[in-house]
């Protein structure tokens, strides 16, 4: 008498119903055209620590320095969260020297020059010159706006979202989200950029 075909081990155990088929090939032909997606963020920031670093070592400096020796020649941070720099001295001449000192310590950090905003035109009192240099950080919705309406020119299938002080950029290709961080590097902006959360 023919025990007629033979079941695979298990499968009357875990028997697959129709319904189930019917769901996993379903699910298999809508993502199977599916293609997967990279981004990045837009974000104009800095690193705190590399900037602490970098004002502690121009402040060593300063103090060697034979130009500025007997000056009232002096940095320090603006307030206790570090958002910019005090930079003090006899004349605008010192402010310069001071700045150059501090730049030239941002840049062996990799530290931005552009975080350093100075707009600002020095004070003078009681025989010394103050300039006050905020850090610039964040990007406003004229700055975001700028930077999405150069990618929209140069880069239309790439989509850029704003979000708060970010800018997402999301693409199937990854070649052309190098191609907008190259971009972004070659334009005179002036504030820093910098690209985080690579996905």
């Amino acid at each position: 008498m023919s025990e007629g075909p033979r079941r695979k081990a298990g499968a009357e155990k875990y028997p697959i119903h129709v319904e189930s088929l019917w769901i996993i090939r379903g699910y298999l032909w809508h993502t199977r055209g599916m293609a997967s997606t990279f981004s990045f963020d837009i974000v104009s920031d800095y690193n705190l620590a590399a900037v602490i670093n970098a004002v502690d070592q121009s402040k060593r400096e300063l103090v060697n320095r034979y130009d500025l020796k007997g000056t009232s020649a002096s940095l320090d941070f603006t307030d206790a969260d570090k958002t910019g720099l005090t930079v003090v001295g006899d004349s605008d001449y010192h402010i310069d020297a001071i700045l150059d000192v501090v730049r030239k310590k941002f840049a062996a950090r990799d530290v931005s020059q552009k975080v350093l905003d100075t707009s600002a035109k020095s004070v003078v009192s009681n025989l010394k010159t103050t300039l006050n240099v905020p850090f610039k950080k964040g990007l406003d919705q004229e700055k975001a706006k700028k930077i999405t309406a150069l990618l929209r020119q140069e880069y239309p299938k790439v989509k850029a979202q704003i979000q708060g002080a970010e800018i997402r950029v999301t693409s199937s290709k990854k070649d052309e989200l190098q191609g907008v961080m190259r971009l972004l590097e070659a334009q005179d902006f002036d504030f820093p950029l910098s690209f985080v959360n690579f996905r």
